[in-house]
């Protein structure tokens, strides 16, 4: 396991699994949210965010967190790993409701001057909390129906589906 790719429903801790595993293999790690948002919540010009994921994926060992559908094929074309974070709906949504509110209790900046607002909870079309919940059975859906495709025969796929399936996943040597 040298060039991961960590995906999973928002909120379900693929940045902060991305960033131990990171650490673990000794490899850089790209979260590529951070990369996408531009200033104001502007999202980065397509080609561009793959020409900035074409350059991180080029190394020989990396860790790389986000479900992009436009920049799905170059991560897992040069992943040999997908770390597919399935964690309860309950256990998601409290952890990204604490997570949110916490952001916009500190005014955390999170990528390129962007906070996270009241909008997020509140706004219909903005709501990360809605988002979360409607997404949730299709984010399941997509990586399982990922990990028995014949097309990504090339990669390991590693569900976590709980906080010590994550633990021995950035503990264990042999992974």
């Amino acid at each position: 396991m040298r060039r991961v790719s960590v995906v999973g429903n928002t909120g379900s801790g693929k940045s902060t699994l991305a960033r131990a595993l990171a650490g673990r293999l000794g490899v850089p790690w790209l979260e590529l949210d951070s990369i996408f948002h531009m200033p104001g919540w502007t999202p980065r010009p397509r080609e561009e965010f793959r020409a900035e994921v074409e350059r991180f994926t080029a190394a020989d060992g990396w860790v790389v967190d986000g479900n992009y559908s436009a920049v799905r094929d170059l991560v897992w074309s040069r992943a040999d790993t997908v770390v597919w974070i399935d964690l309860p709906r309950r256990t998601v949504m409290r952890r990204l409701l604490n997570r949110t509110l916490r952001r916009m209790a500190t005014g955390a900046e999170l990528w390129n001057g962007n906070k996270e607002s009241f909008r997020f909870l509140l706004d219909k079309d903005e709501s990360i909390i809605r988002y979360a919940w409607l997404n949730h059975a299709a984010y399941r859906a997509r990586y399982r129906e990922a990990a028995a495709d014949p097309a990504n025969a090339h990669l390991r796929f590693v569900r976590v589906a709980s906080r010590a399936d994550a633990e021995r996943l950035t503990r264990n040597d042999r992974n």
